[in-house]
């Protein structure tokens, strides 16, 4: 005995979202069913706007509703420095430290020839464009410490170096409150490569 075929079929659709196993989406699925219609109302129109409204902003990649976003269009902004990262989630959790006050240019992934993207599956011919027109100071790669993160900026800085721009990486290295000795030995070349003077 199993749930009905429209009851599977919405099990089915849930367990397809990153970090929802078979388990946790009959849970929600079961939840819906068990609520007021209007909550799967809500539920089903709030996807629908969300997908109709919001695109990526045709000039750094992030969420936005309109076109260029708002700090593509801000005044406040330097548009003299530009932010690389890997999608637009990266851009909104920098935005959230408030400490960046540049733009940004979203990759849409990284360089990864195991799951078969290379370069060219990326905005990175987009941002070697954007760099020859808008004659930045500094790009700063933004990128994780992956292989595939690493194999990334050190394609983008080949990219970039024949347009004499700066191009800087973020540090990487241990995170706050942690102890050296838990850290492994990558983490801490990174954060003696990526020192800095006090």
């Amino acid at each position: 005995m199993d749930y009905p075929a429209p009851v599977q079929n919405l099990i089915a659709q849930i367990a397809k979202l990153p970090g929802i196993g078979k388990r946790s989406a009959e849970r929600v699925a079961l939840h819906l069913l068990k609520s007021k219609p209007d909550l799967s109302r809500q539920l089903a129109q709030a996807i629908l706007e969300t997908k109709s409204k919001i695109r990526n902003c045709s000039r750094c990649g992030s969420y936005t509703e309109a076109d260029p976003c708002e700090i593509c269009q801000g005044a406040r902004r330097d548009q003299t420095v530009i932010c690389v990262v890997e999608g637009p989630n990266d851009i909104l959790s920098l935005e959230k430290t408030g400490s960046f006050t540049g733009v940004y240019h979203a990759l849409m992934g990284r360089i990864s020839p195991l799951n078969g993207i290379g370069p060219e599956n990326l905005r990175i011919a987009a941002l070697v464009e954007r760099v020859r027109q808008e004659k930045p100071t500094e790009v700063i790669i933004a990128l994780g410490g992956e292989v595939e993160s690493d194999a990334t900026a050190h394609y983008i800085g080949e990219q970039l170096q024949p347009l004499g721009v700066t191009v800087t990486r973020i540090g990487l290295g241990l995170p706050a409150g942690s102890a050296l000795e838990a850290a492994d030995e990558v983490t801490l070349a990174n954060a003696l490569a990526g020192r800095r003077q006090l």
